[in-house]
């Protein structure tokens, strides 16, 4: 019997179902077993791009990607704990067409486009494992790891242009009387040649890692986000042009140009840094960075609570193994390709023309070589492109210029000022000079499919200065003998490209 007054509690309101705790240890063996052999189907492209890592200043930031990746998804683990794995197979169709795509690059002899690919099958493959749901709620740290591709170096040659031109404009502007021609830029201080460092390169990538950080961790609208990475990458080439014109204004003053360029690379990662930490400063005041709550967020809108705790074995498998059988589908088509495209090339003695005053080992002082590869028809052009960028030691420093070739096409010079070493190198297919554009690149994989198109062909001439050598002495030395194989190197390289 209740007393008079006394309140009766309600019975307890039905709460809303909460999803099962997720297991994702079977998902997690799943994944670790999947990558480790898509690692091993793709060993090519990732020693690849480790030896970009290693070799090149604009990529020694790669590095660094894998850490901080993981510690995007570990700030970010608490969405797990609500989103089980829904292992899908089939979005592992979804790897059919980037399968296709890294046929074509390989076929065309383009490295960055197969790590391209390789990196969206890598993304398939976790998507369909982990399902579409755990994906979104991880996008940012899967997306991040696309820059452990070192893409971007096809833009090198339009940076050192704008480089070139901003160069330009600011020495009107500063009434500097100047000749431009091409690369070249010529003041009363001295002569200035715009190289592959100077283009703004590895200061445009690093800047663009970082600026996906930081919109990343500081921002959370994607129009903000989408202005952090528009400015990540105009305000670095700007920055970079101001910094060349810096250096030939410098030179005017100082009275040498090589006194104003010595170390400019040095100085100019502290220029970048101090442009970097002036856009971090301007971001500060509009960031949205307030630390995400486990019970919060749009991630949980994606959770079923229906959901098992453990996906279902055969969904697992399924998933895991035709994500991986796909991705592998197009190297092992590949492989059958290559078979008789990996033979080494041929290196017949080549046929050097001597210019008055050059013996076979000696042009005006200089120690002279030569080298002819002709590869098999099956060849991918990223193996010819390899042998040239290999004969030639490309440093991305080094001074830069073109010979014409009778009949179209050019030789491709590099002075190494440090080693006092001048080397020129040329491309043929079916009888014409060519570069390592996507013409020349389509043709050769077509030549290597069907046949009927000759053989790729590499020349080479190098010349050796001599102590004390003036660095014009070179380049005139190996434009006369360039210019004395419209009868000789080259026409023996059309030749052997015919066959």
């Amino acid at each position: 019997m209740n007393a008079i007054g006394q309140t009766v509690a309600p019975p307890p309101a039905a709460t809303e179902a909460t999803p099962a705790p997720a297991d994702w240890r079977p998902a997690a063996l799943a994944l670790l077993a999947g990558l480790a052999a898509l690692l091993a189907v793709f060993w090519t492209e990732a020693a690849a791009a480790v030896r970009v890592w290693e070799t090149s200043t604009a990529y020694n930031h790669c590095w660094l990607i894998a850490p901080i990746a993981a510690w995007l998804a570990w700030q970010r683990r608490h969405r797990l704990a609500v989103l089980a794995p829904r292992p899908q197979p089939l979005l592992a169709l979804l790897a059919i067409p980037p399968a296709l795509a890294w046929l074509v690059a390989e076929r065309l002899g383009i490295m960055e486009g197969r790590q391209l690919t390789a990196w969206a099958l890598i993304q398939v493959f976790v998507l369909s494992v982990i399902g579409w749901r755990a994906a979104a709620a991880m996008a940012i740290p899967l997306a991040y790891t696309i820059f452990l591709v070192p893409f971007g170096g096809f833009t090198v040659p339009y940076l050192q242009l704008i480089t070139a031109r901003f160069i330009e404009v600011g020495l009107t502007l500063w009434g500097i009387s100047h000749y431009s021609e091409g690369l070249l830029i010529e003041t009363p201080a001295g002569l200035f040649h715009v190289a592959e460092a100077c283009a703004g390169l590895r200061f445009a990538i690093a800047a663009l890692a970082f600026g996906a950080l930081y919109a990343a961790t500081m921002f959370r609208s994607p129009g903000r986000r989408l202005i952090v990475m528009a400015l990540a990458i105009i305000v670095p080439i700007i920055a970079n042009g101001i910094r060349a014109l810096g250096i030939v204004i410098a030179a005017e003053y100082l009275g040498s140009a090589e006194a104003a360029a010595a170390d400019h690379v040095i100085y100019g990662w502290g220029f970048f840094s101090v442009v970097l930490l002036l856009l971090i400063l301007a971001g500060l005041p509009f960031r949205e960075d307030r630390p995400e709550k486990p019970g919060e967020g749009w991630w949980r809108r994606l959770a079923r609570p229906a959901s098992p705790a453990r996906p279902r074995p055969a969904m697992l498998a399924g998933a895991a193994v035709l994500g991986v059988a796909l991705a592998a589908a197009g190297p092992a088509a590949a492989a059958t390709l290559q078979a008789e495209g990996a033979r080494a090339p041929d290196e017949p003695a080549p046929r050097l023309a001597l210019p008055a005053g050059c013996t076979t080992t000696d042009c005006a002082g200089f120690t002279v070589s030569a080298r002819v590869l002709v590869f098999p028809q099956a060849a991918t052009w990223n193996e010819v492109a390899g042998a040239r960028r290999r004969i030639a030691q490309e440093h991305d420093q080094d001074l830069t210029f073109t010979v014409p070739i009778g009949g179209g096409g050019a030789w491709r010079v590099r002075q190494q000022g440090a080693e006092g070493r001048l080397v020129a190198t040329a491309s043929w297919l079916d009888g014409r000079a060519v570069g390592d554009g996507l013409r020349s690149r389509a043709d050769q994989a077509l030549n290597s499919l069907a046949g009927g198109r000759g053989h790729p062909v590499v020349a080479a001439v190098e010349l050796r200065a001599p102590e004390g050598t003036v660095p014009v002495q070179g380049r005139t030395a190996i434009q006369a003998l360039l210019e004395a194989q419209a009868e000789g190197l080259a026409a023996q390289a059309a030749s052997l490209s015919r066959r």
